[in-house]
């Protein structure tokens, strides 16, 4: 009498699952790395954008806009805002957080706008700044 066997023993599932897991360990990282160049790269096209939308405002309104929210709204109800400067509203960085704009900016600038980074937090080197980008 034969006997046919259904499924996987126990062995083969556990043999399935490390391999499985250690390519898992050697893949992720790499992944993880490329997510987080991409999200980078994101957040400093962004930036570009919110730059020349700035630079068309100040051209019209002969100032630098108070908040990032006069690129969409006329908050100055100004007859010489000819925008909005940004077709879309106001996107957050790739992590999920408000870009930050300060008029005027540190340093002499006129003005700052930079996304914290991945830590959410101000200060350090996952900080992306537009005198920088």
């Amino acid at each position: 009498m034969s006997h046919k066997q259904q499924g996987f023993s126990l062995m083969e599932l556990l043999i399935v699952m490390v391999i499985l897991g250690m390519l898992a360990g050697i893949v992720g990282p790499t992944i993880w790395k490329h997510l987080s160049k991409a999200q980078d790269k994101t957040a400093k096209t962004q930036i570009s954008q919110f730059e020349s939308a700035i630079d068309t405002y100040r051209l019209d309104m002969f100032k630098y806009p108070s908040s990032l929210d006069a690129l969409i709204n006329n908050t100055s109800n100004s007859p010489k805002w000819n925008g909005p400067y940004l077709t879309k509203r106001m996107p957050k960085d790739p992590w999920g957080n408000e870009y930050q704009y300060k008029k005027p900016g540190d340093e002499g600038r006129d003005y700052d706008l930079y996304s914290f980074g991945a830590d959410g937090q101000e200060g350090g080197e996952d900080d992306i700044v537009h005198w920088q980008s």
